[in-house]
């Protein structure tokens, strides 16, 4: 159901507002390079600082201005399952094609605590679910058997983004879940993920390069591995980069040296250091996007 590439979407600020203009002309871009989907309110999408309402509006507005012309997964969840019931709830009202729902951070529930969680979501809203497991950021990983029992259990929970980091897990999802969509959750991994029976990313890289992301998936699904191959190694410095800091500091820096929006990030999350940017500078000059 959610194959190809999906951009996991900044949120664009400007005067510590959301920037709806700079986000409509960010969407327009990635529908004209071809981007199968867009992930507003995600990790990259700084939704921990996001206000309800604010969530709520860029959720709609992205569905909106994608005009039918791409797919929505909007980022739903929350460390509170009620929390997370709520967002879903209005990502259906307004049309999304689906949820990315993110494993509870903080709160480190057990796997059964887990299950209960993504199952009372499904079972209360009927939207396609993608499961969102990055222990590196919620402290808890969904081990591949939760997720084969909630993938078996729960109609509408058809896939995973995998931002473990770990290709034995991966595989051995795909292993235990055949069926499931398993989708990239680190540019880096994509090629490699392709390679065991995964579908796509939904990435970072694609919010400042989304031809060339396109390009790599398009190459591995028409069985030009060597063309695929080369394309990771192209793009391997530049989706580095975007981890020199703490998601989403160094994209939206290099957003901003693009042009694409502000550098404005929210507390806690905040300006990249100067020998990081640098760094940057130099790797997007590097690549041809920087004079």
């Amino acid at each position: 159901m959610f194959s190809g590439v999906y951009t996991a979407l900044i949120t664009p600020f400007k005067n510590d507002k959301v920037d709806f203009d700079a986000l409509r002309k960010l969407i327009e871009h990635q529908i004209k390079n071809g981007i199968d989907g867009i992930v507003p309110c995600g990790t990259t999408g700084e939704s921990p600082t996001l206000s309800y309402e604010e969530h709520e509006a860029v959720i709609e507005f992205c569905v909106k201005n994608a005009k039918g012309k791409m797919k929505v997964l909007a980022g739903t969840g929350s460390n509170s399952t009620d929390e997370a019931i709520h967002f879903t709830q209005f990502a259906k009202k307004v049309g999304c094609d689906g949820a990315l729902i993110v494993s509870p951070y903080y709160n480190k529930p057990t796997q059964k605590g887990l299950y209960l969680h993504f199952k009372t979501i499904a079972d209360t809203i009927n939207i396609p679910i993608v499961l969102y497991n990055i222990a590196g950021r919620t402290s808890v990983n969904i081990e591949s058997s939760t997720i084969a029992k909630l993938f078996n259990d729960c109609k509408n929970i058809v896939g995973v983004k995998e931002a473990s980091g770990s290709l034995e897990q991966m595989s051995a999802i795909k292993f235990l879940v055949p069926g499931i969509d398993i989708l990239s959750g680190d540019d880096v991994l994509t090629l490699p993920l392709l390679s065991i029976g995964g579908v796509g990313v939904i990435s970072v890289l694609s919010n400042i390069v989304p031809a060339e992301v396109v390009s790599l998936i398009k190459a591995f699904e028409k069985g030009n591995i060597k063309d695929a191959i080369k394309i990771h190694y192209k793009i391997l410095p530049l989706a580095k980069s975007m981890f020199i800091e703490t998601n989403p500091v160094p994209v939206k820096t290099a957003a901003s040296l693009l042009g694409i929006c502000e550098p404005d990030l929210r507390l806690p999350m905040c300006e990249i250091e100067n020998t990081n940017k640098e760094k940057l500078e130099k790797i997007l000059k590097d690549y041809g996007l920087l004079k």
